[in-house]
């Protein structure tokens, strides 16, 4: 992306995201059970020592009582979130890049002994006649550098393809590449992530559920990310951001905490 005349996702680059979130080719099926799947992506033609240490993982759930618009809002909706995301612990935006494109800030909580984690994240989002796309990954902003109350994490590509398939059902993916950095074993990153995501989609169809009653007495008027002119984000010009590499953050240490905490309970 470095290459290009601007960092804000091209068509080219929702048509890649969308061919991912719809192909099987080199996806491996782990979970399917509940109208609920999850996919990890394979490599069949290269060595284990080439293979990406982080997997990337695919959810998809069927949603037969909540429109494909109603997920979408909820995905998009800040203030909405903060009412049912409990692993959240801080999360604003930061910015307007263009009428479809923002910058923003998200930290969750994690157990302890392991530190908390955030993303600075490039948010971008196209709406078609019979589909939504929102996808996101991790940027350098100037002034929002990794802090030591947390550990930066690296959103690689993670976003959401949602299909209608009917007035009031649809075809909800999420795809997601994403390293929480620090010291955690890769082996239990891609293994939590494939445990971890038929939950989060529980809990996000249940938000969807919840979410147009909750609108209707909470500014049902006010969707910036439908109509960019009610949006009273600052303008920032995209050229001040780059894209965050994992190789670029200091390598925070979490063994010596996580030994300790280990050897007390053993104690």
């Amino acid at each position: 992306m470095s290459q290009r005349a601007s960092i804000i996702p091209t068509d080219v680059d929702f048509v890649n995201f969308k061919k991912q979130c719809l192909s099987t080719e080199n996806w491996v099926n782990k979970y399917d059970t509940m109208g609920r799947q999850v996919w990890v992506e394979v490599h069949p033609g290269k060595k284990k020592s080439q293979q990406p240490k982080i997997h990337k993982i695919k959810c998809k759930i069927t949603i037969d009582d909540v429109a494909a618009a109603t997920m979408y809002d909820v995905l998009h909706d800040g203030e909405y979130r903060k009412t049912w995301d409990s692993a959240m612990d801080e999360s604003f935006d930061i910015a307007r890049l263009s009428d479809n494109a923002d910058v923003g800030y998200y930290s969750w909580k994690c157990p302890p002994p392991i530190k908390n984690r955030d993303v600075v994240t490039l948010r971008s989002w196209r709406v078609g006649d019979d589909e939504y796309l929102i996808l996101n990954f991790s940027v350098k902003h100037p002034k929002y550098p990794p802090n030591k109350a947390n550990v930066r994490a690296i959103s690689i590509l993670t976003g959401y393809y949602i299909q209608p398939t009917g007035p009031n059902s649809c075809l909800f993916t999420y795809l997601s590449q994403a390293d929480p950095m620090g010291s955690l074993p890769k082996w239990a990153i891609n293994k939590a992530s494939q445990v971890l995501a038929p939950g989060v989609m529980a809990r996000v169809h249940a938000a969807g559920k919840a979410y147009p009653e909750w609108k209707r007495q909470n500014s049902p008027g006010h969707k910036p990310w439908l109509h960019p002119e009610q949006s009273k984000l600052p303008m920032m010009d995209p050229a001040e951001l780059s894209v965050q590499r994992a190789d670029e953050l200091e390598h925070v240490d979490e063994t010596s905490i996580v030994d300790a905490q280990n050897g007390e309970e053993s104690s």
